[in-house]
C-alpha cells in the first residue's frame, strides 16, 4: 500500500553543507526503501512531501523526528494514495531564492515559506505548483 506524508520542520544548522548533507543523505538511503519525494527548504523551514510503502514511510518519518538536525517537526497531511505524485524523485530540492513570490503568495499571507502556519493540502498544493512550474532542482 502506497501512502504520502507531508511534513515540517525547523533546520537545527542552517548552513548550506548541512542542509546538502541531508538531501545527500536522502538521495543515497530512500531508493534502496522505494521512497520517492521533494523537499522545500527555504529561511530555516523544511516543508517535506514523502511517498512510498506504508511502513517504510512510517519508518522514514520516525527517524525524521528523531534526527538531531532537526526540531519542530509536525506532521502535516498523511493519506493513502494509489499513485506517486513525486514518483520520478529520490529527493527533488527546491531552491526558494530562484522562485518568484508570487507563488509563494499565492498560497500564504506572506511571501514566505511557512507552513506551520497553512494547512496541510495548502502546502501540498504549493509543492505541485512548484515541481509544475520546474521550480525543484536535483532531480535523481
Amino acid at each position: 500500500m502506497l501512502v504520502r506524508l507531508l511534513y515540517a520542520s525547523r533546520a537545527i544548522d542552517t548552513s548550506p553543507e548541512a542542509i546538502e548533507n541531508i538531501l545527500a543523505h536522502s538521495r543515497q538511503y530512500n531508493p534502496s526503501c522505494g521512497v520517492t519525494g521533494i523537499l522545500c527548504y527555504g529561511a530555516g523551514i523544511f516543508l517535506q512531501a514523502i511517498e512510498g510503502g506504508r511502513n517504510a514511510v512510517s519508518d522514514l518519518y520516525g527517524h525524521i523526528q528523531r534526527d538531531v538536525r532537526h526540531k519542530d517537526v509536525v506532521l502535516l497531511h498523511y493519506e493513502e494514495i494509489t499513485e506517486r505524485r513525486f514518483g520520478g524523485w529520490t529527493m527533488g530540492q527546491v531552491n526558494l531564492s530562484r522562485i518568484n513570490t508570487s507563488i509563494l503568495l499565492k498560497y500564504s499571507e506572506k511571501p514566505e515559506l511557512d507552513p506551520y502556519s497553512v494547512s496541510g493540502r495548502v502546502s501540498l498544493a504549493l509543492l505541485e505548483e512548484l515541481m509544475a512550474t520546474a521550480s525543484i532542482i536535483g532531480r535523481s
